[in-house]
């Protein structure tokens, strides 16, 4: 065989390995992605028994729901509330580490997971005075965490009044919110700022995420109001879906 010959024939070989470690590890990650999907999704059945919150009716506005924080601490010292968005299929129990990096790649029980699980911005300090909360989830393929999130920036989902109400409920207090904006944008800071000098400040940061909205929905939102917005990766993690509520209750 000549020189050349064989030097195509280890090219081919060559490429007929490379292209199978790759068939491999993709399996591998297909297989490992339908495993954490699963095993969140039996973590979910499992602490929903300490979850009582009757779904909302058309219009309604929810003032009373029990979740046991009690046992929920016990299963997991990091659980700081319960997360229900009207319209889509977030319904969570909510967690926060000491950074925003844990809970991406750990799921509640702090298995190594690639959904990770729905959780609070590492600087809130949930006691009531807060300006903005903000909440995180990813946008995992299957539907689960903060994939549904993305019905807000549909025409269809905007126009149903009650698809606008928020329960976030904390040890503290059973909140309900009314959103105010909805939008995608490219990653930045800007939208989870949870600290501001002073009043003014802050309305100006209201103002903006208003403007940006998608959907004037035509409520009043003032300096003296506490927001609750969510946030979700989309398209390969180039834009963020947000939105951006007011507690009315």
């Amino acid at each position: 065989m000549s020189k050349g010959k064989r030097f195509k024939k280890n090219k081919n070989n060559f490429a007929t390995i490379i292209f199978l470690i790759m068939f491999i590890f993709s399996g591998m990650q297909i297989l490992k992605y339908i495993k954490d999907g699963k095993q969140n999704k039996q973590i979910f059945e499992e602490i929903s028994e300490y979850i009582a919150v009757e779904n909302l009716e058309e219009g309604e506005i929810k003032k009373e729901s029990i979740v046991d924080f009690n046992t929920l601490k016990e299963k997991n010292l990091d659980t700081i509330g319960y997360l229900k968005v009207n319209g889509t299929d977030i319904e969570s129990v909510v967690v926060q580490s000491k950074d925003n990096s844990y809970y991406l790649t750990h799921n509640f029980k702090k298995d190594n997971n690639k959904a990770g699980w729905i959780f609070a911005d590492y600087k809130n300090k949930l006691d009531g005075t807060d300006k903005n909360i903000v909440i995180y989830g990813h946008n995992m393929k299957d539907g689960s965490m903060f994939a549904s999130l993305k019905k807000v920036l549909s025409s269809e989902w905007q126009q149903i009044e009650q698809n606008r109400y928020i329960n976030f409920i904390t040890e503290k207090e059973v909140a309900t919110y009314e959103i105010f904006s909805v939008y995608q944008i490219e990653n930045e800071d800007y939208y989870i700022t949870t600290d501001f000098n002073d009043d003014v400040s802050f309305q100006k940061f209201i103002d903006n995420v208003k403007y940006r909205s998608k959907k004037d929905f035509n409520v009043n939102v003032t300096s003296k109001d506490q927001l609750l917005t969510l946030s979700t990766c989309a398209d390969n993690n180039k834009y963020r879906v947000v939105v951006h509520s007011k507690k009315i209750l």
